[in-house]
């Protein structure tokens, strides 16, 4: 029931509406009264009603001055002013405080009744309108997190000015504004050769999620399937920076810590002061993130701290700082199958470190690494059912990359390259997975897309990956979020059934999945841009 309350100071009339109109019977439930503005202002606060009925005239706090602090403090409230003053001034000033209704007194309970049913009516339409927001609002997250994630490439590949960057985060709800920036990559490193969703997963994704998003100098981005998450800490200074920042590191480390079955890693940037260098400390963070090849998990680390873990004494080949051929092949697979191409260069500058300068220098050793490094980029393609022979032309024969490795700089580029291409043809072959998941997908949403439960989680889980997962791939390749995909699967069965069968528009909303009919209507004329109705007529021209 919808909330009344009165403010009147003639007993006489207060009584009368109280007692003449019968609030419960008609909808509304009457909950309180008072003879003056300054005695139903708190009451008003405390009861929250939706609906407020005060006369203009009253002693100590006359019913504009009351309208005026309900409109700044409750704004949601309706008021009804009741005058037996017919001038213009109180009406003018009613309009100006945005008053819902001007009664002129006397009036009867019959018709005060129907001037309330109509504020009644009007509540409930914009409750209604608010509901429908809400819900396409929700619907749209995954938009607004693909929107927010392109700001984000826009922002390191420094694709945009300051003043569109300022005005693309504000379009997406976020706030740049700081003095000082600091990075942070952060992965949690669960077991991905399980498939299908995990409650754990999500309950830890959700949990970092949410403990970013209580602090208001934290900014976080998806990074993608398997990629974990960037952190950018705001801060007025370089110190307050790094306070956060390992602040914020030992609250990540206590919420993972608490899953047994994970393990995790980080790396962080140095604090820069400008939105165009925010790049160098997310390339430093980059840096120290790849360390997770080549240290024990469980740590956040710096830049830095990754050439302190390779340092060697310079010197002749050092066989004891050199990884058993197994151990080399395990990195170097684990690498091929969990990295990112941005990671190439440098996984292959802590591979080079980890090596040790000295074992470097030596042509000899340099040519056992090329091979060894050639042949196990080729035998991971082998186990995706990859020839090398899909390679490049320059990288296919194995005499021709050791001669051109002879030089030190020559085998970094084309160890690089050779990388590279090798991920590519990778990530060319998982596009290929892609495809038979999302076939999958497309077709049970083709049949089950009437289906009022139809959501991204629901998909997800009958194609047996994770939600964000899914949502990542499918926007890739789709070329549309699964909400545009599914309301353009609905809407078009919806048009067939408009013009070709008898069903009256909420029949119809509800055939294609949409139980609330006023919501139907609502997301119809959002696409198509005219009403189920408007569009049904069109067969009669």
């Amino acid at each position: 029931m919808l909330k009344v309350f009165l403010v009147e100071d003639e007993v006489v009339i207060r009584n009368g509406i109280k007692n003449n109109i019968p609030w419960e019977r008609e909808g509304f439930q009457f909950v309180g009264e008072a003879s003056d503005g300054e005695l139903a202002y708190p009451l008003i606060k405390k009861e929250k009603p939706d609906i407020l009925i005060t006369d203009i005239r009253m002693p100590f706090m006359d019913g504009l001055e009351l309208s005026r602090i309900i409109r700044n403090e409750l704004p949601q409230i309706k008021i009804l002013i009741l005058s037996g003053y017919n001038e213009f001034d109180y009406a003018k000033t009613a309009i100006d405080l945005g008053i819902t209704r001007y009664l002129l007194k006397p009036i009867n309970s019959s018709k005060l009744l129907e001037a309330v049913k109509e504020v009644g009516q009007l509540i409930e339409k914009e409750r209604e309108q608010d509901r429908m927001l809400e819900r396409y609002q929700k619907e749209t997250e995954e938009n607004v997190l693909l929107e927010r994630q392109k700001l984000w490439n826009a922002l390191i590949a420094n694709e945009m000015s300051t003043a569109e960057l300022l005005e693309g985060a504000k379009r997406v709800g976020m706030d740049f504004t700081a003095s000082s920036y600091q990075v942070l990559l952060f992965e949690i490193l669960w077991d991905d050769s399980v498939s299908g969703p995990s409650q754990a997963k999500a309950s830890a994704a959700g949990r970092v999620a949410r403990l970013s998003a209580e602090r208001d100098y934290i900014l976080m981005f998806d990074r993608g399937p398997s990629e974990g998450w960037v952190f950018l800490i705001k801060a007025g200074s370089d110190e307050e920076a790094e306070e956060r920042l390992e602040q914020f590191v030992k609250e990540l480390k206590l919420l993972v810590g608490q899953y047994r079955e994970f393990e995790y890693f980080g790396g962080f940037g140095q604090p820069v002061h400008r939105l165009g260098d925010i790049r160098s400390s997310y390339l430093e963070a980059g840096k120290a993130f790849a360390g997770r090849f080549f240290t024990e998990p469980n740590q956040v680390i710096g830049a830095d701290d990754i050439v302190r873990l390779h340092q060697h004494d310079d010197g002749k080949i050092d066989i004891s700082s050199i990884r058993s051929r197994k151990s080399q092949r395990e990195l170097v697979d684990r690498f091929l199958r969990s990295g990112t191409l941005e990671e190439v260069e440098n996984f292959l500058e802590e591979y080079f470190l980890d090596t040790g300068e000295q074992n470097y220098q030596s042509l000899l050793y340099r040519q056992y690494m090329v091979m060894d490094l050639y042949f196990s980029a080729a035998d991971f393609l082998a186990g995706l059912n990859i020839s090398a022979d899909d390679l490049p032309p320059k990288y296919r024969d194995i005499n021709v990359v050791v001669e051109d490795a002879a030089f030190g700089q020559n085998m970094r580029r084309l160890l690089v390259a050779l990388f590279t291409e090798t991920m590519k043809l990778r990530d060319r072959n998982a596009r290929k997975r892609y495809s038979v998941i999302l076939e999958e997908a497309c077709a049970f949403i083709q049949e089950n897309y009437q289906r009022e439960d139809m959501s991204l989680n629901t998909v997800a889980s009958q194609v047996n990956v994770s939600t964000s997962y899914f949502s990542a791939i499918f926007s890739a390749e789709m070329g549309q979020t699964f909400v545009e995909y599914l309301t353009s699967v609905r809407l078009e069965r919806a048009k067939e059934l408009l013009m070709c069968s008898s069903l009256r528009t909420a029949e119809i909303g509800y055939e294609v999945g949409y139980r609330d009919s006023h919501y139907f209507s609502y997301i119809f004329k959002k696409v198509v841009g005219c009403s189920p109705t408007e569009y049904k007529n069109r067969r009669k021209e």
